[in-house]
């Protein structure tokens, strides 16, 4: 069975930093396409940066070098480094992972469209980030 724990949530001042993990356990995140995605209330849940197998990354606008997804495939755990956070960066953070998905060969962007879809069967259960201004 698989999951997905997220941790390393917190309430910050803007400017600040956090670091999220995401430990798998029953899942091998590195043949994985791998993403992170948050929530504030009364919004959608939106992708906020990703990872397929060969470590090609995307990031939402909102969060373009700003934020870093890594991953340590000895610690089977996935990582988002988030700096210089923003009033707006607010939200429950979910990290996410599945196979990743063939869409077709006109569709070579493969991370961009399951987090845009949110097209992952596996979640975690979130973890706080709050940031006050």
């Amino acid at each position: 069975q698989v999951h997905l724990v997220e941790s390393g949530g917190g309430s910050v001042q803007a400017g600040g930093s956090l670091r999220l993990s995401c430990v798998a356990s029953g899942y091998t995140l590195s043949s994985s396409c791998m993403g992170w995605f948050r929530q504030a209330p009364g919004k959608e849940r939106e992708g906020v940066a990703g990872m397929d197998t060969s470590g090609t990354t995307k990031y939402a606008d909102s969060v373009k070098g700003r934020f870093t997804i890594s991953s340590d495939n000895s610690k089977n755990t996935l990582y988002l480094q988030m700096n210089s956070l923003k009033p707006e960066d607010t939200a429950m953070y979910y990290c996410a992972a599945d196979r990743c998905r063939i869409y077709g060969p006109f569709f070579p962007d493969t991370i961009g469209i399951m987090l845009a879809q949110r097209d992952f069967g596996n979640w975690g259960q979130g973890t706080q980030v709050t940031v006050s201004s």
